[in-house]
């Protein structure tokens, strides 16, 4: 009876600690999107180990500027969008919303083409119709779901990231050579423009925008499910600060495994050019085996799932700010409400399935839209570490001195790295 006690008593524990994590466990799941898979891929295909630094190097400030954002919108009780809109010029606040939808819209396509190739490479059958039915399955979920039970799919679909785990695990890696290559890893960089633009592109994947817009508005919906009297904020923003960090941490984690894996397979067997998360998969299945490919193609449309709803909500909830409309996926549009915020969402994920009818070079949306990302992300890492440094915005709440320097950090690092790229 003691050991079925303490199992009980375990299984609770596991049960109310899994129930605390929410925006900040999905963010993070939704970093490692398709297009991010893509980048990773391409990162561990073109040099190797040599790049496994990179996910290690961004956590801290990667962890930092989530934080933040979340914190301001669970302080506040509005969205960053919001926050701007009251405290800075219109034609700042217009221009970061601007470039972040365009982003979004740019990704939620690359996101989208990549799940229709990857389900056309399990089952056969055509891409476009995969990319259609996969656009009107996420309109309608997001739509018409209510949102407590949306969350909590969005939860569960958190664990198909585990497949990239099981993908290093099914293959074999030099543990000794990763530990070396984490330390000191320039004797595998050669020196060039294609370092410079993966880096670029690793960063502007790994710290994008709509990534602060969606926690921060997360935040705002679960506020009104959790309690914020004065004696619950410490408690609260306790919450956040581990939500956040175990968000991260699995992102990060999982980016090491997608690099890891196609550096130990595909670097290793010669292959250098991965143009999207499909074709990594797909070059996976003659160096790696059946199941490597399976579990990898299966991600690819798992993670998809996940990311294009964080991509088309983060673009609805910043216009819903700018424009002063009331935006919130609790909104019932049967009832009349929220068709602005819903049309927004429906509006990019629609934009977004027809690029995936066009010409596009996958390598060329996938760079632009992490140039963007990279570009937009630096005012807005701005913006935000003023607001949550000020006591009017924050009230008693601003953030402490470790958060604010590694906010710091990670945003003069994005900014050094749009600067470089713009010079070379």
């Amino acid at each position: 009876m003691d050991m079925i006690g303490v199992a009980a008593s375990s299984a609770a524990q596991l049960k109310a600690a899994l129930r605390k994590l929410g925006p900040g466990l999905i963010t993070g799941a939704a970093d490692d999107d398709p297009s991010g898979i893509a980048t990773y891929s391409q990162a561990g295909a073109q040099f190797g180990l040599a790049m496994l630094w990179t996910v290690v190097v961004t956590l801290p400030l990667m962890v930092a500027i989530q934080v933040v954002s979340a914190r301001i919108g669970y302080v506040t009780g509005e969205g960053l969008s919001t926050n701007m809109r009251q405290h800075y010029p219109r034609w700042l606040l217009y221009g970061c919303v601007g470039l972040l939808v365009g982003a979004n819209t740019l990704n939620i396509g690359a996101d989208i083409a990549a799940m229709a190739e990857a389900l056309r490479l399990l089952v056969d059958g055509s891409a476009h119709v995969y990319a259609v039915t996969f656009g009107l399955l996420c309109v309608v979920l997001q739509v018409f779901v209510p949102y407590e039970r949306y969350v909590r799919w969005l939860k569960w679909l958190t664990l198909v990231l585990f497949a990239y785990v099981a993908v290093v695990l099914s293959v074999r890696v030099d543990w000794l050579a990763v530990a070396r290559a984490l330390v000191w890893p320039w004797p595998g960089l050669p020196a060039g423009r294609d370092v410079f633009v993966t880096l670029v592109a690793v960063l502007g994947t790994t710290i994008s925008p709509y990534l602060f817009f969606w926690q921060a508005a997360q935040e705002v919906e679960d506020r009104q499910f959790r309690p914020h009297g004065v004696g619950e904020v410490r408690r609260e923003l306790a919450r956040i600060r581990h939500d956040t960090l175990v968000g991260m941490v699995l992102s990060n984690a999982i980016a090491f495994c997608i690099m890891l894996s196609t550096a130990v397979t595909l670097f290793s067997a010669g292959v250098r050019d991965i143009q999207t998360s499909a074709q990594a998969a797909e070059a996976l299945r003659p160096v790696a085996g059946e199941f490597t490919f399976l579990l990898f193609g299966l991600g690819i449309i798992g993670t998809g799932m996940l990311a294009v709803p964080v991509l088309a909500g983060s673009a609805a909830y910043a216009v819903a700010g700018a424009m002063g409309w009331h935006g919130s996926l609790a909104l019932n549009l049967r009832r009349g409400e929220g068709r602005g915020f819903y049309g927004v969402i429906a509006a990019a994920t629609v934009v977004g399935v027809i690029l995936c009818f066009t010409p596009t070079d996958p390598v060329r949306e996938l760079f632009w839209s992490a140039v963007i990302n990279g570009v937009v992300a630096v005012p807005i890492m701005a913006l935000l570490m003023r607001m949550a440094c000020n006591p009017r915005v924050m009230g008693e709440h601003v953030i402490g001195r470790r958060v604010r320097w590694l906010g710091w950090l990670a945003t003069a690092v994005m900014g050094v790295t749009v600067l470089g790229m713009f010079v070379s």
